[in-house]
């Protein structure tokens, strides 16, 4: 009974949910400036949750992911000792708990130069996520964003490099209903908020996951994670 009524929310909880999710943004944008070839992982999940503390945070929504090298490749690469590369992909996926609420979001950037391949495998996924953002709507199926976001990848030869579903459900917890996944009949609707995280794994070369959290309302999606989804060289 409880779970159905939770996936819509009211505008006080969307307006907590936007706070926590700017929160990431302004951590996003702050460790960027930290991140550098030869750390490790765990340097870089250190200094996102210690920064999430200083702003006040209750906590991290689920254990931080910081996925560097051939370790991108890798969908939910928890931070390890691992050493960060002088030139590779990094996927950040990381969230913070405010007001009892969760925030989510992912970034992939990239250490030194890409190559072309890397470059347009990146912005496959980038034209991926931002489709399926685009479809997000009060109505339409969750299914049928997933599709959106699978179309362009099968058309880019990458379909079966996206291993998971495109999105979820996000409040008192980090995974909640509706899930955005191939075939699901729920249908989005007004005050639902929900990820948009499509991705590519390339076991033995990369991975390349870009997450947004988009609010449902009447006219559309509206993002609540606006942080630079372009690529990212460091």
């Amino acid at each position: 009974m409880v779970e159905p009524l939770r996936r819509v929310k009211d505008e006080d909880e969307l307006a907590v949910i936007t706070e926590a999710a700017l929160g990431g943004c302004s951590l996003f944008e702050h460790v960027l400036c930290f991140i550098r070839p030869g750390m490790r992982e765990i340097d870089v999940a250190a200094e996102l949750e210690h920064r999430a503390r200083l702003m006040g945070a209750e906590g991290m929504s689920f254990e931080t992911i910081v996925a560097s090298g051939l370790r991108s490749a890798l969908p939910h690469g928890r931070a390890t000792s691992a050493v960060l590369p002088r030139r590779g992909f990094l996927t950040l996926d990381f969230g913070i708990i405010l007001g009892g609420y969760c925030s989510d979001m992912t970034r992939t950037v990239f250490l030194g130069s890409p190559k072309a391949d890397e470059r347009s495998t990146y912005n496959a996924v980038l034209e991926a996520q931002e489709a399926a953002v685009a479809a997000v709507k009060s109505g339409i199926r969750c299914g049928e964003v997933d599709e959106v976001a699978r179309a362009v990848l099968r058309r880019e030869g990458l379909a079966e490099a996206f291993s998971h579903s495109t999105g979820h459900g996000v409040g008192l917890e980090i995974h909640e209903p509706p899930r955005i996944g191939a075939g699901q009949p729920t249908r989005l609707m007004q005050g639902m908020v929900v990820t948009i995280e499509p991705g590519v794994y390339l076991p033995g070369r990369f991975g390349i996951r870009i997450e947004d959290m988009v609010a449902v309302t009447e006219t559309g999606g509206k993002v609540l994670t606006p942080a630079p989804k372009a690529l990212i060289e460091l």
